[in-house]
């Protein structure tokens, strides 16, 4: 009895008997109360009669879908884009520019797919995943997603540590750089106390400190406008720069990024019932992750420009990173308007806090969805940040940024979260290609065609890093030959994954059950 009375003081909305239907303990993103109100005047509560026409546009309801895309762009400027960034630029100058611009095209797409998702069924990925594959497949795509969380989480409180470091003048060492970095779910669960929105006006001002942070370092160092336009629309791709290449195509799309998305957009009250309901949040939605992701962009180019002005074909550009990065700056630069050390210090450490939190909110999303946890919102956070700063805390302790070592333990990462994309978009494609579960919403022939074609695309990048990681940087048979295995399940599980809706698969199966 003392354990049940545990078990129901976790749960939130627990004891509500025997005879409370499935769905009340079904987990959801957000509770009705608190989901943002949409309508502005009285009329927006009502049928119009005309379900399938989107009513007309409004700027008062934008502002109030405005939000959730900006939560979900802190994932394209996060410590690790802007380390890709800053080394594209070191090593490539501003020949890259125009891959950074087809990447965030691609990330725009998924992420596009993602809230549309959501929108258009009510749940999030992670929930429709529990929901459409057996047991041990939603499983084993939950470690997946847990797995990449914990990679992109530990690169990122480092990112926070380190600028926290050189704020702090080299007194606080990176261990406490994690600490401090680690205390911020605390900060995520205030905020989320007062409500979604004003949980929105904490990232936009964090955002808002990366975009002048690096706008300053943009006007301070002023890069060529007309080597950063020709960057854009001349694709130019060297032996060289492959390296540079596939890192900025591979730090573009983050997997649990694409669960977050789908949830985010339930903070919103919408009528599922009606379509031109349906159809105005995605449209809103389309609107606002695009202007998100312009932003996002935007700081991107900078960082990289910033980089290929000051060290591109320098001595320094081979051995760049986020720790001394600032450091080069402000030997190249000095003090023109304010030691651009500490700008970028500032710039670095925003993106580092804002995305551990939204790691966190992520987390919570993809284990309640995949587990069907209805666990408090601090428990769920609490447990969600352990998964990343008990290891982030080991790399603190054990490793030196400056040290080669930790370059491979970066690249390690990187690979860790490359591995997990197929889990995160194969299933989102399966699910918006699916008539039984988006209705009317499905994407159509082209949408599709397009979003696999990214799809396959994204995974050959990320098998080359793959490949290049395991060529250079695994040693022993032992450990090769079990990597081996490894990759063998790996592949075998993504297949399953894409030929599981098809007839073939059909036909497998009903030939398999009709054997004796």
């Amino acid at each position: 009895m003392a354990s049940r009375d545990l078990a129901e003081s976790l749960l939130s909305g627990g004891g509500g008997g025997a005879s409370a239907s499935h769905d009340e303990y079904e987990e959801r993103a957000y509770d009705s109360d608190d989901k943002v109100s949409i309508a502005i005047s009285d009329s927006d509560g009502e049928d119009d009669g005309a379900p399938a026409s989107r009513p007309p546009f409004s700027w008062r309801k934008l502002w109030r879908f405005t939000g959730p895309g900006f939560l979900m762009c802190i994932a394209f400027l996060d410590p690790g884009n802007l380390e890709g960034d800053l080394q594209a630029g070191a090593a490539a100058g501003y020949q890259l520019l125009w891959l950074l611009m087809w990447a965030t095209v691609m990330g725009a797409l998924m992420q596009l797919l993602s809230a549309r998702l959501g929108v258009a069924t009510g749940k999030h990925l992670a929930e429709l995943c529990r929901e459409e594959y057996p047991t041990w497949a939603t499983r084993a795509l939950w470690a997946m997603t847990e797995l990449a969380l914990v990679g992109a989480d530990i690169q990122e409180v480092i990112g926070s540590a380190i600028a926290i470091k050189i704020l702090s003048g080299g007194t606080v060492p990176l261990w406490g750089g994690v600490v401090i970095t680690a205390l911020d779910c605390f900060i995520f669960l205030f905020l989320e106390n007062y409500g979604v929105r004003k949980l929105e006006a904490f990232f936009a001002v964090l955002i808002a400190t990366m975009a002048v942070s690096f706008a300053v370092m943009f006007g301070e160092t002023k890069p060529s406008g007309k080597e950063l336009l020709i960057g854009l629309v001349v694709p130019k791709l060297s032996s060289k720069t492959i390296k540079q290449a596939v890192g900025i195509v591979g730090c573009i799309i983050m997997p649990h990024n694409v669960f977050l998305h789908s949830a985010l957009v339930q903070s919103r009250k919408i009528d599922t019932n009606k379509k031109s309901r349906v159809q105005e949040a995605v449209y809103y939605y389309n609107i606002e992750s695009i202007l998100a992701l312009i932003v996002s962009f935007f700081i991107n180019i900078c960082v990289t420009t910033v980089f290929a002005k000051g060290f591109y074909g320098s001595k320094q550009a081979d051995s760049i990173g986020l720790e001394n990065a600032g450091q080069y700056l402000q030997e190249k630069y000095g003090t023109a308007f304010f030691p651009i050390l500490y700008i970028w210090a500032i710039g670095l450490l925003a993106s580092g806090q804002s995305s551990t939190i939204t790691g966190t909110y992520a987390g919570q999303f993809v284990m309640g969805g995949f587990l069907n946890l209805r666990l408090k919102k601090w428990l769920r956070a609490m447990i969600t940040r352990s998964f990343a700063i008990i290891p982030t805390m080991i790399v603190a302790l054990f490793f030196d940024t400056e040290d080669p070592t930790m370059d491979i333990l970066n690249e390690a990462l990187n690979v860790l979260q490359s591995i997990q994309i197929p889990f995160a978009l194969i299933p989102l494609i399966t699910l918006v290609s699916k008539e039984q579960i988006m209705g009317s919403f499905v994407i159509g022939p082209i949408t599709k065609v397009i979003s696999w074609i990214v799809t396959v695309f994204l995974m050959l990048i990320n098998g080359y890093l793959i490949l290049s990681f395991y060529i250079t940087d695994v040693r022993g048979a032992l450990l090769r030959s079990s990597l081996c295995i490894v990759l063998i399940v790996y592949l075998a599980f993504i297949v399953y994954l894409i030929v599981r809706n098809t007839s073939l698969y059909s036909r497998l199966c009903s030939s398999m059950s009709k054997s004796p």
